[in-house]
Formats: C-alpha cells, structure tokens, sequence
C-alpha cells in the first residue's frame, strides 16, 4: 500500500512540475526563448523560418498573425518599470527613448487583447505624429484621465498591456540593434 502512495505522490509531483513549466513557457516564457526588458517582453524568434519549440507553442495559444523577422518585433508590458502591474484607475508616463526603427505604435489592450482606446480618441501612438522634446526623448502620458502632451485616453476600469510594435528595426539582429533604450514606464497617480 504504501509503494502504491509512492508512486500516486510521485505521478502528482510529476504532472505539477511539467504542467507548471509549461504554463510558464508559454505566459511568460523569459527562461525559454522570450526576451525581457525592463517591463517591456518579445519574442525575437516569433518571425523566423525556424522558432524554437517555445516560440512556436507560443504563437499557437496566442493565435494572431505575427510580423515576419524582418518586418519587426512587438514587445508588451503589463507591469510599470517598478513592477507594479498596469490598471485604469492610474495615470502612467512613458519617457526616454525606442530602439532604432522606422515607425513604430503604442496602443492599449485589456486581458482578452481588445483596444481599450477611448473610441472618440486614438486607436494607438505613432511615432510619425509624436510630439518630442528637443533631444529626440519620447515623452507621452497614458490613462483615462486627461493628461496634457501626448496623451493615449484609455477607458473602462481593470487590468491592461501596453503593445509597442517596431517596424523595420535592427533590435536583437545584432547589427547595432540596442535594446537598452527601451522607454521607462512611471507611475503618477491613482483614483
């Protein structure tokens, strides 16, 4: 009887470990092919003839049409640069610099990957329509709550991601592609 227990403990223990992993490789992933930096993640592999197992399994639970490896590379946030996840009833500031890219947009989702842009307002952020400061720095304010400078009006209550997809960039191709200038997500004030 208590080989039987054994082996029951042993098969539960089992299953708990590889269903976990497998949990975490395909939400967040940064051990198995993802990319993570500061609060923003990608997967750089997403676009290429061959993704790793990780990538590809990925890209089936996501199921949504992805940019070819030399089209670009989205990245998501769902914390703020302190690690505190991203909700409506707060305003956040996005400052600092994006990777080198031809055109890039920021927009807003909710859990389910709805836009959750005002409908009155912007679907999402362009680069091309970007106010800048004098050194070339983004500076852009996101929330439900008016907000002076560029501003992306989100609606509702909960939980959401910001999307910033780059177009035609270098980043993670090796040929002078930094990611270390990737904007800074603050918090400012909640409701």
């Amino acid at each position: 009887m208590r080989f039987v227990i054994h082996l029951l403990l042993m098969i539960a223990v089992a299953l708990g470990i590889g269903f976990g992993l497998s949990w975490y490789a395909l939400n967040d992933g940064r051990l198995f092919g993802g990319a993570q930096i500061g609060p923003w993640s990608a997967w750089p592999d997403v676009g290429s003839a061959q993704p790793n197992p990780y990538t590809r399994a990925h890209l089936a639970r996501a199921a949504s049409l992805q940019l070819g490896l030399s089209e670009g590379i989205q990245f998501t946030a769902t914390a703020d640069s302190a690690g505190e996840p991203l909700t409506r009833n707060c305003t956040y500031h996005l400052g600092g610099t994006t990777p080198l890219a031809t055109f890039w947009t920021l927009y807003a989702v909710d859990s389910g990957g709805i836009n959750i842009a005002a409908p009155d307002g912007q679907a999402a952020i362009r680069s091309d329509s970007l106010a800048r400061a004098n050194d070339g720095a983004i500076t852009l304010n996101v929330g439900t709550r008016l907000m002076p400078g560029n501003w992306l009006e989100l609606t509702g209550t909960g939980p959401f991601s910001l999307v910033l997809t780059l177009y035609d960039t270098t980043v993670f191709s090796g040929l002078n592609g930094s990611t270390n200038n990737m904007p800074v997500i603050e918090r400012e004030d909640c409701a």
